[in-house]
């Protein structure tokens, strides 16, 4: 690493964007992606789609076990 750095020529926020958005990097266990895998080959979807649906009914028991 340099000592020192010239940023004389710099722009402030070349690169910002304030609409951006950032998915979050999830990793699955082997045994777990698999089987989403193969879900969404037989229902022609990707794998994203495939765990969103899942995670949906899965948030739609957590929410009715809290209304008891």
């Amino acid at each position: 690493m340099k000592e020192e750095y010239d940023f004389s020529n710099g722009e402030r926020g070349k690169f910002y964007n304030k609409d951006a958005t950032f998915n979050l990097p999830i990793y699955l266990e082997p045994e777990i992606e698999s089987f989403v895998a193969q879900l969404a080959k037989e229902q022609k979807k990707n794998i994203s789609e495939i765990v969103n649906a899942l995670l949906f009914k899965d948030k739609e028991l957590i929410e009715l076990m809290r209304i008891r």
